[in-house]
């Protein structure tokens, strides 16, 4: 039986958060943008279909306690939920929180810019305060 691999542009654009239930949280390395990334932890799930019900009702729980988490953290005008897949087959769904004054508003991120990567110093720092935001949900 094959085990759960992060595809490898999720490791290299990803910060690890979190392990919750079904997914593997991720903070974009990405500045600019409060950018978290669940993926499901399942083998050679590519979309939402080839999940399980219950592991459907499960990521749309997920979904929800990052978004609430987001949302308390950061405060944004708006967040975007999506689950693209067009560079990175592994089924992922992208939580994003959005500003009137971020530099890509109102259009998507995607392609806007090149991410604004943390430094290490940073980097640690803000998975330590995402950790922290997130620790009330996913038990």
């Amino acid at each position: 039986m094959a085990t759960f691999a992060l595809h490898p542009q999720l490791a290299a654009d990803g910060l690890l958060l979190a392990d919750w239930p079904l997914c593997q949280v991720l903070r974009m390395n990405d500045a600019a943008y409060p950018w978290l990334i669940l993926v499901p932890r399942l083998t050679d799930a590519r979309e939402v279909v080839d999940l399980s019900a219950a592991d459907r009702v499960r990521l749309m729980d997920e979904i929800a306690w990052a978004s609430q988490a987001l949302k308390d953290l950061r405060h944004p005008d708006k967040i975007n939920i999506g689950a693209l897949g067009n560079v990175v087959p592994q089924l992922h769904v992208h939580v994003l929180g959005r500003f009137k004054d971020d530099p890509a508003w109102p259009k998507p991120v995607w392609g806007s810019a090149a991410p604004i990567r943390f430094e290490p110093a940073d980097a640690a720092r803000e998975v330590e305060t995402w950790r922290e935001a997130l620790t009330p949900y996913g038990a």
